[in-house]
């Protein structure tokens, strides 16, 4: 098994002991999360679950920075605390990964619960010489680290400095990031040695996962957008708290969620949160479409990527639930299986894993028509796309009812008008006794299976385009007309 270390930039085999210690960055709740949330938290849930599925027991650790300037600023316009908007937005995050199948993680400090470790850290950190205050900040001597830009490939000398409106008075160089911040009015803030203040960014990470999983970590993850400044400095403060000792052993970044040629933005006005996502598709439909790209890679979201995850959800569903008569031979899935690992064994390549299980829906397919037993093989199915996350639910719909009945209403005078009477009381029969929606549209497509077979081409069509309009989709197979709800 290889994964592409960020560190490295390369593929390296991974080893680890029994338990592999993975620390993810979390969310700053000030603000809905987004589909590059979902992407992230998507692609580090399947790696984890890829390690528990190859006999790895994982320790998976995700904080929540929930002190920050953003959270200080929304905070302030909505007229609230901070912790009020904060504990309600975490509760919006669990809604949100829950609905899309992302397992929970074991441990979920807050940095607002962590202060006594990180002011521990940063206490070590000016004994030896790595930070130094100044008017009541700390900051950390980034001189002191010769290895400082290893993992973004950034050279020091080569670093311009900010903008003079920046700049933070007794600061020693412009490279020199904040650890712990003195206390503004109307801020948030915590008892320090130094002043009242708040912690830096950078040094929540470092506090809480050496706190929860030891002073090296098995995996660090988060998105490329963190690369520089955030794990960077989490190095260069971490293994000078440590003694030199790695802190990490392998960095997975993911790519980023781009609309179109744009990477997606609260600042261009594109962004695109869960809440709405699963308004309008099924979260399978949502992480299919993040595991068909490539973790490392860009994430372009479109409708019509998502319609045809879809489509796509579809085929995997109705081929784990189909039937045969299982007169034949076995369809054998060990080949799928290997051919699955093997994917996944290289850096997690979630695109070839699916056009896998795309291959093994098309042979459960065949060995329905044909008469095999296929029921091992759609169990490999479901196992190997439950690693992914995917769990084949059918999709919970609402179906408008009155509207519905309406159709049937109107389908029945068209029946009338067209001299299809007896068709026409049947429907209208099948309108007053229904108790589902099951029934009714049962009907209607037994009433369009009719028409056809009358050839009334133009009111069968008419049938199916306006169960459309309601999100009910139909497919005619050569087993009869199946019907869909869609999301």
């Amino acid at each position: 098994m290889k994964v592409y270390s960020t560190l490295s930039r390369q593929k390296e085999e991974f080893t680890a002991g029994d338990t592999v210690r993975m620390y993810v960055c979390g969310v700053t709740p000030w603000d809905e999360c987004h589909l590059g949330h979902a992407m992230s938290y998507t692609v580090f849930d399947l790696i984890r679950r890829y390690l528990e599925f190859r006999g790895y027991k994982v320790t998976h650790v995700q904080n929540f920075t929930d002190v920050d300037d953003k959270i200080i600023n929304r905070a302030q316009v909505l007229g609230i605390p901070t912790t009020e908007l904060t504990s309600r937005l975490i509760e919006r995050y669990f809604t949100d990964m829950d609905a899309l199948n992302i397992r929970r993680a074991h441990v979920y400090p807050r940095a607002t619960e962590e202060i006594p470790k990180m002011l521990e850290v940063i206490q070590a950190l000016m004994e030896k010489g790595y930070a130094y205050e100044a008017h009541g900040s700390v900051y950390f001597r980034v001189s002191r680290c010769p290895s400082y830009g290893k993992l973004s490939g950034r050279d020091p000398s080569q670093m311009e400095p900010g903008a003079p409106s920046s700049a933070e008075p007794g600061k020693e160089s412009h490279l020199d990031f904040a650890l712990w911040k003195a206390s503004k009015p109307g801020e948030p803030s915590w008892d320090s040695p130094w002043d009242k203040g708040r912690p830096g960014w950078h040094i929540e990470c470092t506090a809480m996962s050496i706190r929860y999983l030891g002073e090296t970590l098995d995996i660090h993850g988060g998105g490329r957008d963190l690369i520089f400044p955030h794990h960077e400095n989490e190095i260069a403060q971490s293994e000078s708290y440590t003694g030199a000792v790695p802190f990490v052993r392998y960095w997975l970044h993911n790519g980023m969620v781009q609309i179109g040629e744009e990477k997606m933005s609260k600042s261009l006005g594109n962004m695109v949160t869960v809440r709405e996502l699963l308004q309008r598709y099924t979260p399978d439909a949502i992480r299919l479409l993040i595991v068909s790209s490539h973790y490392r890679n860009p994430l372009t979201y479109s409708e019509a990527g998502l319609e045809a995850a879809e489509k796509g959800m579809e085929r995997l569903r109705q081929a784990a639930q189909r039937g045969s008569k299982a007169e034949g031979a076995t369809l054998d899935a060990a080949p799928f299986r290997q051919k699955f690992i093997e994917a996944m064994d290289d850096d997690f390549n979630t695109p070839q894993a699916m056009a896998v299980m795309f291959d093994l829906v098309r042979e459960i397919n065949r060995a329905a028509e044909e008469g095999a037993s296929m029921a091992a093989a759609q169990a490999t199915l479901r196992e190997l796309t439950g690693v992914l996350g995917l769990s084949l639910a059918e999709p919970e719909v609402t179906v408008d009812t009155e509207r519905l009945h309406q159709l049937m209403d109107s389908v029945a005078e068209g029946l009338r008008s067209a001299g299809q009477e007896e068709l026409s009381r049947e429907l209208d029969s099948a309108a007053a006794a229904a108790h589902s929606h099951t029934e009714a549209i049962a009907k209607l497509v037994e009433a369009r299976r009719r028409l056809r077979s009358a050839r009334q081409w133009q009111l069968a069509d008419s049938i199916r385009s306006r169960l459309v309009e309601l999100g009910i989709t139909l497919e005619d197979t050569p087993q009869g007309t199946v019907w869909r709800c869609r999301k």
